[in-house]
């Protein structure tokens, strides 16, 4: 019988793997354990894949079982001008038609980020924008962090202090950097479009979290891969933070991590190459 079960076991199609930073086989058990213990949990997703968004709302809620109201949801999917809808929404002021109509939400929301938002609206729990509004990114794109300073003080009140720190030594930045791009001013200012975001996501994660909550954040992976991006602005801000870094990557198989995965986080969530996609 031994044999027999174990000549078919190559038909397994697992769905994903959790591996741990170095690569070796771990579970959501193990995963769920280490993130009831930190002050802020970063889920870098892939963002069209459904197994990063099922294990999303499957981590939040076991989350929510344990911390109850000291719980606190975030995602870089919703920026900050948008927070007054988000809260009105959540305090039932306005109803959903008017807030999916006016809160400039991913193309991908009902069936991604819809269900983390009800769960946060059902037991009361704030769900926090942090992502700058495109407009003030783009600005930086095109003008530099210099162009911020332009910005009414009403208007910075959606992005982290100024001025901004970038390191553009970070090997994130500097991978950015060496892409290239629309010519020589451009290209320099990628990356700092995508730190102003980093930047951005860090403050208004803190400015939400306090001793005895717990913060869980989504986000792209590569807003914290590496330990870099949001993780190394909010380390600035408060280097006594315990947080927890979650990847997440597509593979050919899942039984080994590739192994330029490796360290990419504290946990690597792995999905075969061929997963449906969710748009």
């Amino acid at each position: 019988m031994a044999l027999i079960l174990m000549s078919f076991a190559w038909l397994d199609k697992p769905a994903y793997q959790i591996f741990d930073a170095k690569g070796d086989k771990s579970d959501y058990k193990q995963l769920l354990k280490k993130a009831a213990k930190a002050d802020i949990i970063l889920f870098g997703e892939l963002h069209n894949n459904p197994i990063s968004h099922w294990l999303q709302l499957e981590l939040t809620k076991d989350l929510y079982e344990k911390a109850k109201d000291k719980l606190v949801l975030g995602a870089e999917m919703f920026e900050t001008d948008n927070q007054l809808i988000i809260d009105e929404y959540l305090s039932d002021i306005i109803n959903e038609k008017k807030f999916e109509g006016e809160a400039r939400l991913w193309p991908n929301y009902k069936t991604d980020y819809k269900p983390l938002v009800q769960l946060a609206k059902d037991n009361s729990l704030p769900f926090v924008a942090t992502n700058i509004p495109r407009r003030y990114a783009s600005v930086v794109f095109n003008q530099g962090l210099e162009g911020l300073e332009q910005l009414s003080e009403d208007a910075k009140r959606y992005i982290a202090p100024l001025p901004i720190e970038v390191d553009l030594t970070l090997p994130g930045y500097k991978k950015m950097l060496e892409m290239g791009g629309h010519g020589h001013a451009m290209s320099k200012n990628f990356p700092k479009a995508q730190a102003i975001k980093d930047a951005t996501m860090a403050h208004f994660i803190v400015e939400n979290w306090k001793k005895g909550k717990q913060f869980i954040h989504f986000n792209g992976t590569y807003h914290s891969d590496n330990y870099e991006g949001i993780v190394w602005y909010l380390k600035k801000a408060n280097p006594k933070l315990k947080i927890l870094t979650i990847s997440a990557t597509e593979q050919v198989e899942v039984e080994t991590l590739a192994e330029d995965m490796q360290n990419q986080a504290d946990f690597i969530i792995a999905t075969p190459e061929s997963m449906t996609k969710t748009h």
